[in-house]
């Protein structure tokens, strides 16, 4: 049984749950989102795979997940990014925001969200699992389709695609 680390609106652990019990319940949790950009300003993208409990089938940034309790969210991220994309790297905090969003099968998303930025060059070695394809996006192409097939990507993933503190140029 996979926990989350419950949260208090400053951040502060105040236990741990049942990952999908803290999701049906809509329960406020720690979660952390990495955004990586190659030498040309492109993003890094993954598909979620097919069998994902929520937000299958959707773009959205390289690695999004949870941290385990006791475990520290950048030690977390990283961790996640090699088991999901193959990729050894160390992004660096950027930002942290707080939502919430209802999603299928009477699911909610309330997550205290940290999110990391950092750089990768070269081809992921995806977990067919957690992921069913990959690619680099232009930023201003990605914005754009965004706003034309919202459907097609995460909530949160059009969160983070808005905020400056996530964009190339802080990194590159």
């Amino acid at each position: 049984m996979e926990k989350v680390i419950l949260v208090d609106e400053d951040d502060n652990a105040i236990g741990s749950m049942d990952k999908m019990e803290a999701h049906r319940q809509g329960k406020l949790h720690r979660a952390f989102s990495v955004v990586l950009y190659n030498a040309k300003g492109e993003m890094l993208l993954q598909k979620r795979a097919a069998n994902k409990y929520h937000s299958a089938g959707l773009w959205t940034n390289a690695c999004c997940s949870h941290p385990k309790p006791d475990e520290p969210v950048q030690l977390a991220a990283r961790r996640r990014l090699n088991e999901e994309m193959g990729i050894d790297a160390n992004p660096a905090f950027a930002y942290k925001f707080i939502y919430r969003a209802e999603l299928e099968c009477e699911l909610v998303e309330y997550e205290y969200d940290h999110v990391f930025v950092g750089t990768f060059e070269g081809e992921p070695q995806i977990n067919p699992n957690e992921v069913a394809e990959w690619k680099y996006a232009n930023v201003d192409w990605l914005r754009q389709d965004v706003k034309k097939n919202a459907e097609r990507y995460t909530f949160w993933f059009k969160l983070i695609l808005e905020h400056p503190a996530a964009a190339p140029a802080t990194i590159l």
